[in-house]
């Protein structure tokens, strides 16, 4: 076996073919995972209903998530400075004081609230949350138009290889020079766009069903493949320095790759596949993938991290370049050892969930026929049309007094009450999310001591803070990132 460099064809199969087997692993494995737990958290269950029967859900997976959210983001977010560096030496003081100062001040300044926000909740509802920092070079445009400028002038203006002249027109004028000579001057007018770069440190959350990895990695810091896919739109693409003519080759159908099920689920409305078709080139959506995986390919046998820019549904590659490290920050409640994947809370409370939701819609419809039972009555003894009217103190007409005879339900909600109170306390001792823990019990507040309302809410509360210990490791991982950039 010889090393030897890989050429750009060589490359490009390396690399679609890694990221279409870590999406297939996605789509495969998790994607269905993520839909089912999203749609528990809005209050859907799979178990089906009777037609006529009450399709009420007891919605355990949302008070769950909604329970606990505020204790871990108070963690994280009731202090001013969200992140100190620590010194290591004297000699590092006023660079850590520095380093805290501009790091707590981008923070603030890219809404660090809504990002840890939506990380907690992805990892809190769809297993794992995903933060992503970069920092991004951005192009602007700017129109002017000039009139009546000298040849030096005009020669200045466009010396400039940021400019580019769109409208040109040179006329000339008559014009006196210092001896009072008439002379012919020309002037210019002209349209030009000139295109300014700058750029800054931006701090996203990735919906975990756009993200991929290797079925084999087992964190973001021991992978094979892993990356991002996010639409944009085509003029986004020739913003950052691409031109139109590095995406032919692909045609309608190998635009998008996102999946429709995922974004259906994340969003809550459908989106219209055929709203491309009348917008402009440079207006229509592809999918952008960013990828990062360690290549040889000087063929030195020691592979470097590169960051693949890819676009459709073949991954064409447009640029490549190294990277030091992964720029994702991982977010789990409930990391599994040794796989990248853990579980989520909506995970555990899903089975119960359904449960719940089967027995609390037995209570509903024996609460419905005990109130309004149902009635047997004489074919032809009877006015049916009264018989259907469900008003209070309604009037029946019989022909004889024993015509209608009510169906006798027994009332056994009373006794099903228990077995709910039962799931509930097994969903707290899943979760450590309770009324108690959370202060929302006066009747047992009352009546026990405060040692023991203190013993118990320090047991409630170690799952809290076990999950905001797991979400600490991503935290931090955001501000050295955040620092390294």
């Amino acid at each position: 076996m010889r090393l030897e460099p890989l050429d750009q064809t060589q490359i490009e199969g390396i690399v679609s073919k890694a990221i279409e087997d870590a999406v297939d692993f996605i789509e495969a494995e998790i994607s269905p995972q993520i839909i089912k737990s999203q749609r528990y958290f809005d209050g859907k269950v799979d178990i089906g209903h009777e037609e006529g029967r009450s399709k009420c859900v007891a919605t355990k997976c949302r008070e769950v998530v909604r329970g606990i959210k505020p204790s871990i983001q108070r963690i994280f977010l009731s202090n001013s400075k969200p992140v100190e560096f620590v010194p290591k030496g004297p000699e590092d003081v006023a660079l850590a004081e520095q380093a805290t100062s501009y790091i707590s001040y981008q923070f603030e300044k890219h809404n660090g609230f809504k990002v840890l926000s939506d990380v907690f909740q992805d990892a809190l509802v769809k297993k794992t949350g995903i933060a992503y920092v970069y920092y991004k070079d951005m192009t602007e445009q700017e129109i002017h138009t000039y009139n009546n400028l000298s040849d030096e002038a005009f020669a200045l203006l466009i010396d400039d290889n940021d400019v580019e002249v769109l409208e040109h027109e040179m006329r000339m004028s008559i014009s006196a020079d210092d001896m009072g000579i008439e002379i012919e001057v020309p002037e210019h007018d002209v349209k030009i766009s000139r295109q300014i770069e700058h750029g800054d440190l931006c701090i996203e959350s990735v919906p975990p069903e756009d993200f991929f990895v290797d079925r084999n990695a087992r964190s973001i810091e021991d992978f094979y493949v892993c990356g991002h896919s996010t639409e944009v739109r085509v003029s986004d693409i020739l913003a950052m320095g691409f031109e139109i003519e590095d995406l032919d080759g692909l045609d309608n159908t190998e635009y998008s790759v996102i999946d429709d099920e995922a974004e259906f689920e994340r969003r809550g409305y459908a989106i219209d596949d055929g709203e491309d078709e009348n917008q402009s080139a440079a207006s229509r959506k592809i999918t952008l993938t960013q990828a990062f995986m360690e290549l040889d390919i000087e063929g030195t046998g020691i592979p470097k991290l590169y960051q693949f820019l890819c676009v459709g549904s073949t991954y064409k590659i447009l640029n490549f370049y190294e990277a030091d490290n992964p720029p994702y920050a991982i977010f789990e409640c409930d990391p599994e050892p040794h796989a990248f994947f853990g579980t989520s809370l909506v995970d555990l409370v899903i089975p119960d969930q359904d449960a719940a939701t089967a027995m609390l819609r037995g209570v509903l419809d024996n609460v419905a026929l005990t109130n309004n039972p149902g009635v047997q009555y004489v074919e032809g003894q009877v006015a049916v049309d009264d018989l259907m009217n469900n008003e209070i103190g309604r009037i029946i007409r019989v022909k004889s007094p024993n015509a209608v005879t009510e169906m006798t339900v027994p009332f056994t909600a009373g006794s099903t009450l228990p077995a709910l109170q039962y799931f509930d306390q097994l969903v707290d001792n899943k979760t450590g999310v309770s009324k108690m823990a959370q202060g929302l019990n006066p009747d047992v507040l009352k009546s026990t001591t405060a040692t023991a309302i203190a013993a118990s809410m320090e047991g409630q509360t170690g799952q809290a803070e076990v999950i905001a210990r797991n979400f600490a490791e991503g935290v931090k991982d955001i501000f050295k990132t955040m620092f390294a950039i």
